[in-house]
């Protein structure tokens, strides 16, 4: 298959750590993958990381809201982000099964990214998104 994102990333985000893989002409092979903390000082590193590859789009799957803090980070560092949708990954064929580790998941992300194979979710323009969460917290409402 044609590569798409020649300088694409995969972040896989937990709870306690993330998973990061750059493709394999910004970096050593033994350095493609890292993990980092969740703390500003980690994503921040994590992101001058990311820039120092050469990298100019990412993309990452996460459950629950420990994406937010990254995508903001990434996105005003004036990298293109991608929020995944994690039942996406599952549905797509190959190697990567529920089993595998989180190294394992960030390299299959980076993997289909590359080649394009990966949608980005909605996010709402920057104005928007207080007003949602602002709406969400008070009226309990479930918006789109």
């Amino acid at each position: 298959m044609k590569i798409v994102h020649p300088h694409a990333a995969g972040l896989d985000i937990g709870a306690s750590e993330i998973w990061a893989c750059v493709p394999s002409q910004s970096a050593a092979d033994a350095e493609r993958v890292r993990g980092f903390g969740t703390f500003t000082v980690d994503l921040q590193a994590l992101a001058d990381w990311l820039i120092a590859c050469g990298v100019d789009t990412v993309a990452m799957e996460s459950t629950g809201v420990y994406w937010i803090p990254v995508f903001d980070l990434l996105e005003a560092r004036g990298l293109k982000v991608y929020l995944v949708n994690s039942w996406h990954l599952k549905h797509v064929p190959g190697p990567l099964r529920e089993s595998d580790v989180l190294r394992a998941a960030c390299q299959w992300i980076q993997q289909l990214h590359s080649l394009g194979l990966l949608r980005a979710s909605f996010r709402p323009d920057t104005e928007m998104i207080p007003l949602r969460s602002y709406l969400r917290h008070t009226c309990g409402a479930v918006l789109p």
